[in-house]
């Protein structure tokens, strides 16, 4: 799941060095953190946060294979 939020972002960003992500696991989902340069944040939120809820969709429908809930939170 890392893997994938990673290669999605690093293929949005003007400096794909500076994304990484941070992987949690609470009760209920696997939380993913995605960290992004401040430059980019409009590029992966997109206009009204299309981009972000499209990434969201497609996390959530390759967690749902592997039969787990994801969380995809973006941050600085």
């Amino acid at each position: 799941m890392k893997e994938l939020l990673e290669y999605i972002a690093k293929s949005l960003v003007d400096c794909p060095d500076d994304v990484y992500v941070t992987e949690s696991e609470s009760e209920r989902a696997l939380v993913l953190e995605l960290h992004v340069n401040e430059s980019d944040m409009g590029k992966v939120i997109g206009k009204q946060g299309r981009i972000a809820k499209s990434i969201r969709a497609v996390m959530k429908a390759a967690a749902s294979r592997a039969n787990k809930r994801v969380v995809v939170e973006i941050v600085q």
